[in-house]
């Protein structure tokens, strides 16, 4: 290709959700598969490139829909769809419907798409990134290894192995990455079985333990369809699956089968190298971009609300701020610096942030007020980014709590009275057109649930900006050390001096 786009691979992770972590090998091989073609590719969880076409995995979990204003997005479906396939969020097909999408398995198409040539499919196959050094078969000390979510199905299929007398070892509880891939290479065998009654074959997991040289021992059903790269490399269950297990398992010709058919996945990537289908999708992406980048909304991007903290309290679509680098925040800033307004700044992700007096019409603070220098100058530039209206939405340790003072970073404590000066004695901080006030203000336990105030951890607050009123201003004009800003009325009396010339 001659112009070949950057692709950035977004992970949709909701907050807290571990299972997120295993579309980390989806997405690493799809980055290989690019990088392969010379695409520059990088990877982030949550974040999407304005400078980049975004491919998205995991949307299934969650995906704001004016995300896609200022970002070029190809979705990733890994979901089993269609009749006897994962009963998924109407918002999630919805979602397919209108974008651009890539499949693994043509069989889900139809379940989304009108016309199912409008979408790429691509398959998995080896990844030599994965290929490391490993115990030999016969000296690992697994002898079967299941991972993944189960149910009834599953269930059923594993007690059928183990009734034959082999142990199907499981984690008890989400391993992922690195850590779940030295196991896999202690397994003499993965088990595979199918979740769905759809029965579709799970290439998206196989690839990966072939890869690492653990071979895949798989239930086939009339309806399992495996792609090429999978024919030859994968352990084939009989109907009769104890019989299989109790005579062939772990015998002399089982472990030459093994290694044949993991010799077969490494050495058919020449014939079943899905380099073409990503050359493809790299093409596709490209016609995407650019058809994007005409309906794109121009300008800067102009946020309405902003999530002081970043890092796994990261929020999709909202301006997420933090001190520091390694939250990889939108924008890295200190509101408890001086704030020159308006601001234009540039973000990591390859776009342009505008921040104006006046225009946001939220501002969220998760424990963060307990840790910064310089509380007033925060409160105060987070007044004047608010329009009217808007409101300040503070999580803070209660100051009688355990929680208050466990973190050595906290600068203070807070009570009911920690927002006096914000809402009834502002000008002590040189406010005067504006002030906030109080809308809601709850005690919370250790685990934010709310409490009565004797048990609270933790308190949270919402504060709304707004306009003072003409007593509070003569209040405020009685208690400053000045008169308020009064006009200093020099036009007039310029006015009259020309007058008497």
């Amino acid at each position: 290709m001659k112009n070949i786009p950057a692709i950035h691979l977004a992970i949709i992770q909701p907050a807290g959700y571990v299972h997120s972590l295993g579309f980390l090998d989806q997405a690493r091989y799809f980055r290989h598969m690019f990088r392969r073609q010379g695409a520059t590719v990088t990877m982030a969880k949550n974040r999407l490139r304005e400078d980049a076409v975004n491919v998205v995995f995991g949307a299934h979990l969650g995906f704001p829909a004016d995300w896609q204003e200022r970002h070029a997005c190809i979705f990733v479906n890994l979901e089993q769809l269609g009749q006897g396939g994962a009963s998924v969020d109407p918002d999630y097909l919805a979602l397919l419907r209108r974008s651009a999408v890539v499949d693994y398995d043509a069989a889900n198409v139809g379940a989304y798409a009108q016309d199912p040539a409008d979408v790429p499919i691509v398959s998995f196959g080896y990844a030599a990134y994965l290929d490391k050094p490993a115990p030999a078969l016969e000296e690992r000390p697994i002898d079967l290894l299941f991972f993944g979510s189960t149910n009834p199905r599953r269930d059923a299929f594993i007690a059928r192995v183990e009734a034959a007398g082999f142990n199907v070892a499981m984690f008890d509880g989400p391993v992922y990455g690195p850590e779940r891939d030295e196991y896999i290479r202690q397994s003499k065998a993965v088990l595979n079985c199918h979740f769905y009654e759809s029965n579709r074959f799970e290439q998206a997991r196989a690839f990966h333990c072939l890869s690492l040289g653990t071979p895949v021992i798989s239930e086939y059903t009339p309806t399992t369809d495996p792609a090429p790269a999978f024919r030859d490399a994968v352990l084939w269950l009989p109907d009769q699956v104890e019989e299989w297990f109790r005579l062939h398992f772990k015998t002399p010709a089982f472990y030459e089968e093994a290694r044949k058919r993991l010799a077969a996945f490494r050495c058919g990537d020449a014939v079943h190298d899905p380099m073409a289908q990503f050359a493809d999708l790299l093409a596709f992406a490209d016609g995407f971009r650019q058809g994007f980048a005409r309906v794109r909304a121009p300008g800067p991007w102009r946020p309405r609300a902003i999530n002081l903290g970043s890092g796994k309290d990261y929020k999709p679509t909202w301006l997420n701020i933090d001190i520091l680098d390694r939250a990889e925040p939108d924008l890295v800033l200190d509101l408890g610096q001086p704030l020159a307004l308006p601001l234009v700044a540039p973000t990591p992700m390859g776009g342009e942030v505008l921040l104006e007096e006046g225009a946001l019409e939220l501002i969220h603070a998760n424990n963060v007020l307990e840790h910064v220098p310089d509380l007033p100058m925060l409160m105060t530039n987070a007044l004047r980014l608010l329009k009217v209206g808007g409101a300040f939405s503070i999580e803070v340790p209660y100051e009688k709590s355990l929680a208050a003072w466990q973190d050595p970073t906290h600068l203070r404590a807070l009570n009911e009275n920690s927002w006096l000066y914000y809402t009834d004695w502002f000008w002590y901080l040189g406010w005067f057109e504006h002030r906030f006030e109080i809308v809601k203000q709850q005690w919370l336990d250790a685990a934010t649930r709310p409490c009565a105030k004797d048990a609270a951890a933790f308190m949270r607050v919402a504060l709304r900006k707004v306009a003072t009123t003409p007593r509070e201003r003569t209040n405020a004009r009685m208690m400053r050390a000045d008169f308020g800003g009064l006009d200093d009325d020099d036009q007039f009396a310029a006015a009259d001096a020309v007058a008497l010339i």
